[in-house]
């Protein structure tokens, strides 16, 4: 995976299949719930115990060809941690087999150089590592177990060896968000082609972190410091579970006399925020299928409905993908296809996933009813 082709864009009005509907261009997998760590922020409480019922290896296999008959999406094999389970180079060389872009997301503590050969073998083609702090200090605070710090950068260390091109992923909490300069000069020192910064979404362990989410007026402030990095580092940026970038982008830019483009501003000209449901969903453990891991509304489960028909006909997505459905001051919203609001942070604050984004600062100026996403 290059810079300038990206899993977590999508390039609007663009790979609509058959049906008209939008086709996935990025699928998080959930391969096993096991988890080496207990990170406070997880989204699944993970924890180091086998969990019941994961999927077994011919029903991953079985799910991978569903996805590959209709759609060629990129596939993060992600937990958990992935390294946990057996048969995970089996499960990314069958995707790649497909001509599924595979990649995989973990915490980098397990690395091993045989793990990085393996790896290659099976053409992963970008790995994730988290790192929620500058110091071991921080960011083993946030991992919770010691040490966690160095098993990462010595795993890092062994991909950049390897040829491996690997990301460094930051999840911001009013903790560490004064650190993540330094978390962004860590990961150019590093190597890495790519910082993504994830604001925190209150699920799993993070509902205990109420105390440390961050407010409205933060989220807005550390939004433009990370547009203001985008001439300042070769990183390629982006912001997850914080799709008010995108409408940022565009008013910053307006102030900067420039036009969002393609050629001026890559992808991020041509994808929006929030892609649940519309270029994105997460599939679990156990085969349940979530327009993302934060939003835990269960749209189908592939033992029991093949893949395409839960993404073509889910009753969730389909609202998803209908801007005029969405309330509040999203849905009057001017940057609505840009942006759409984190559909999971309205869920868990107001029950109701098509509600307005909790955390927007923003106050719409039309009071536009935008149609359904461009196919």
């Amino acid at each position: 995976m290059n810079k300038t082709e990206h899993p977590e864009h999508l390039k609007m009005g663009e790979h609509s299949g058959a049906s008209g509907v939008p086709q996935p261009r990025l699928i998080a997998w959930e391969v096993t719930r096991t988890c080496n760590l207990s990170c406070v922020h997880c989204r699944a409480a993970s924890m180091d115990k086998p969990y019941p019922n994961e999927l077994t290896t011919d029903e991953c296999l079985k799910f991978l060809d569903d996805v590959a008959s209709f759609a060629k999406p990129i596939i993060i094999l992600t937990g958990g941690e992935p390294l946990l389970r057996n048969d995970i180079f089996d499960i990314a060389k069958y995707g790649d087999t497909l001509g599924l872009r595979m990649t995989m997301a973990t915490n980098g503590t397990l690395l091993t150089r045989e793990l990085v050969e393996k790896m290659l073998k099976a053409n992963i083609q970008r790995v994730s590592i988290s790192i929620d702090g500058a110091t071991a200090e921080s960011h083993d605070a946030f991992r919770k177990v010691e040490g966690s710090f160095e098993k990462s950068l010595r795993g890092i260390e062994m991909l950049k060896e390897a040829g491996l091109p690997f990301q460094i992923n930051t999840t911001i909490t009013r903790v560490n968000m004064d650190e993540l300069p330094a978390v962004q000069e860590l990961a150019e020192s590093l190597g890495a082609v790519a910082h993504h910064i994830f604001l925190i979404v209150p699920t799993g362990r993070a509902k205990d972190l109420k105390d440390q989410e961050i407010e409205a007026a933060e989220y807005e402030k550390s939004l433009h410091w990370f547009y203001e990095q985008r001439k300042k580092t070769k990183l390629q940026l982006k912001a997850t579970c914080a799709p008010h970038y995108y409408r940022i982008l565009r008013q910053r830019a307006r102030e900067d006399g420039e036009k969002v483009t393609f050629k001026t501003y890559g992808l991020d000209a041509v994808t929006r925020g929030c892609l649940g449901g519309i270029g994105f969903c997460f599939v679990s453990h156990v085969g349940d299928v979530q327009p993302c891991g934060y939003l835990e509304l269960n749209c189908g489960n592939i033992r029991k409905t093949p893949f395409p028909e839960i993404w073509e006909k889910s009753e969730i997505f389909t609202a998803l993908r209908d801007f005029s459905r969405y309330e509040g001051k999203c849905g009057q919203c001017e940057y609505i296809k840009v942006c759409g609001g984190c559909r999971a942070r309205a869920y868990e604050t107001t029950g109701n996933f098509l509600g307005p984004e909790p955390l927007c600062t923003y106050q719409p100026k039309t009071k536009s009813r935008p149609g359904k996403v461009a196919n």
